[in-house]
């Protein structure tokens, strides 16, 4: 039995210590040697595919009232459908994933970036993953370790790449505060101190006294330290400089979830032993790391560079790690430049993005867009920036702008294949948001007057792809494999029981033919980029020149017109 199959077989270690880095294949699945020739495709595990489409139907777009039933013998109820999608597991998984993966490799996709799929409190409804209880086992209601790895397994053989997303800035709502704490147990108000520590949770998320099993306090072992959180309560995540390594927006809980003190003597070490764990065990290609504004440089420095090492001794000489910089353009920027050749991107959410769909909507002059890769920031040559760039026209946050898809207010279906030809013949690593192909954009507009908080709850930017009836109950019965019958499922266009995996759609299909011409020539994915007025066309819009390498020239004209119908 390899070591890979014994990990498998048996329990997930306790302690980064128990052979943890042992895991070894004989090949591991080599890097590209070019990020920019990717196309990468983001999706949350609990809302893509639950494996299981073949038992529903595909939804007509024509016919939605029809595809909202009564619930329980209740009239269909738009808050209740909100509710469903705020805060209920959907049902996604693993498995899922691995059926559709060639849809994905028809849509002309070749990495997949996946939402974090570590375990999270048993009672917490926290689907999107990033409130994580055990860094060293898969949550339950995704799947198991065995079926990451097989997904992975199963990617690499169809030609894609797996990205796992990670958390080193903090972990879940593992423990609480002391009863007379100001702001609370959950989210005590800020400090420049540091609280005493309350209690660990439970599986209930109640206080325990005592860790008795996997599903109280914090996993691995090392992990359970109290003094490797900064225990300084919730206060403003965009507070204090970036450039300072102990400034509000560092120190702070990210909401309820428990900053990790990474000054705490070989903290860091045993966090970057965890995720070099899943590298060794999976084999997957590349981390997405979140809330990295909210680490030190030095800090980021040092633990990506210990990443891209490890990797390197593995064969992934070109290890890609991506972070997610809120704080605008400037401070991603920043962040790249500090931490050099230790990260290869930063995922342009900031203003770049913005600036994106306004221009593919005809609403921002496309200078605006280019001038996002001047050469003359510190980072040198625009050529150089496309592969330190993560183009982002839709994500799961939006975390500048109104929380609503792309696709929302799109005039029409050309305008979003406008969108995604700007993120692939553009200067960048394109990542395409799971369902634009789908025109995934909540109900229609006459209904959107019934939605709680549409446009600011970032619940409207996850609707499940593959249509379930029904959520999982909330808290701890979420891990029991049934529906809570009570409640819609969040299926896409406000419905339930209908999947929207449709590869015949245009806009797939308009996708589709534009990732192979991106695949078919180099100069759209390695060339330099030019902004220059060749001709006035006859609707006022302008056309730009793309020179690539050597003497390859690509031409891009107006992007608005490219659109092939059925």
């Amino acid at each position: 039995m390899t070591f890979i199959e014994r990990a498998l077989t048996g329990g997930r270690p306790d302690s980064i210590e128990d052979d943890v880095l042992l895991p070894r294949r004989q090949d591991y699945h080599h890097s590209p040697v070019d990020w920019r020739d990717e196309v990468l495709y983001f999706l949350l595990v609990d809302r893509f595919s639950d494996g299981l489409e073949k038992d529903r139907k595909l939804l007509d777009r024509s016919k939605l009232k029809a595809a909202r039933p009564d619930i329980k013998g209740q009239p269909w109820s738009w808050q209740l459908w909100a509710e469903s999608g705020g805060s209920r597991w959907q049902g996604g998984s693993l498995k899922g994933i691995l059926s559709k993966l060639g849809y994905l490799k028809s849509l002309g996709i070749t990495a997949l970036w996946l939402s974090p799929v570590f375990r999270q409190r048993s009672h917490e409804d926290s689907y999107h993953g990033y409130g994580v209880q055990d860094f060293l086992e898969v949550d339950p209601r995704f799947g198991s370790r065995r079926d990451l790895t097989e997904l992975v397994a199963a990617a690499h053989k169809a030609g894609l790449r797996i990205i796992l997303d990670i958390i080193f800035n903090h972990s879940g709502c593992n423990w609480l505060y002391p009863q007379d704490t100001p702001g609370g147990i959950y989210e005590a108000a800020y400090t420049l101190d540091r609280y005493p520590f309350g209690s660990w949770r439970g599986i209930d998320g109640r206080p325990v006294q005592a860790i008795s099993g996997c599903d109280d306090a914090v996993w691995p072992q090392e992990l359970q330290d109290r003094e490797r959180y900064t225990r300084a309560g919730s206060g403003d995540l965009g507070a204090g400089s970036i450039e300072e390594a102990w400034a509000e927006h560092k120190r702070s809980d990210f909401k309820s979830l428990r900053d990790f003190n990474l000054d705490s003597p070989g903290l860091l070490s045993d966090l970057a032993r965890c995720y070099k764990y899943w590298i060794a065990l999976t084999d997957c290609d590349g981390f997405r790391i979140d809330t990295l504004k909210h680490i030190s440089f030095e800090q980021g420095r040092n633990f990506c560079g210990s990443i891209k090492e490890f990797a390197a001794n593995l064969g992934k000489e070109n290890f890609f790690l991506v972070g997610e910089i809120a704080g605008g353009d400037w401070a991603a920027n920043r962040y790249l430049e500090a931490l050099g050749r230790n990260l290869n991107a930063a995922l342009d959410i900031g203003e770049m993005r913005q600036v994106l769909a306004g221009v593919a909507k005809g609403l921002a002059h496309p200078g605006a867009y280019f001038r996002g890769f001047s050469s003359d920031v510190a980072l040198g040559s625009h050529r150089n920036l496309g592969n330190q760039h993560v183009s982002v026209l839709d994500d799961h946050d939006h975390v500048l702008g109104e929380k609503i898809r792309f696709s929302a207010y799109a005039a029409s279906e050309a305008q979003v294949v406008a969108g995604v030809a700007m993120q692939l013949f553009t200067l960048g690593i394109p990542c395409i948001y799971y369902g634009t192909e789908q025109a995934l954009a909540g109900p229609e507009d006459e209904e959107r007057k019934w939605l709680p908080d549409w446009k600011a709850s970032d619940r409207y930017l996850r609707e499940a792809m593959f249509g379930p009836m029904h959520p999982r109950p909330g808290g701890v019965n979420s891990l029991d494999e049934q529906e809570d019958e009570s409640m819609p499922g969040f299926g896409p266009f406000g419905t339930v029981g209908h999947h929207c995996f449709d590869p015949s759609f245009p806009i797939y299909r308009n996708i589709a033919a534009m990732a192979e011409l991106r695949r078919a020539f180099p100069a759209l994915r390695h060339g330099r980029q030019y902004l220059r007025q060749t001709a006035l066309l006859e609707d006022g819009l302008e056309k730009f020149d793309f020179y690539g390498a050597g003497y390859e020239v690509a031409r891009t004209a107006v992007l608005m017109c490219w659109w092939m119908r059925s």
